[in-house]
């Protein structure tokens, strides 16, 4: 999940959780701002780990140095 869709469905999540007071038959509107909250945290953490731009992409590649030899 990108950076800015998981900073959105925190903004979504917090406007529908502590900005919204409309009540709906069915289905609690805090609830849903509830869960975009924490879906939005979970992506933005997500997103922080797997696209770290000073993370070392190559931690567990193996790199092959091929040197040449002079036989005397």
């Amino acid at each position: 999940m990108p950076l800015g869709l998981s900073l959105l469905l925190i903004a979504a999540g917090a406007i529908l959780k502590w900005a919204v007071s409309v009540q709906g038959d069915g289905f609690n509107i805090t609830t849903i701002g509830l869960i975009l909250l924490i879906v939005g945290v979970v992506g933005l953490v997500i997103s922080l780990f797997m696209f770290n731009p000073w993370m070392d992409r190559d931690a567990g590649a193996t790199r092959v140095v091929e040197r040449d030899r002079e036989v005397y």
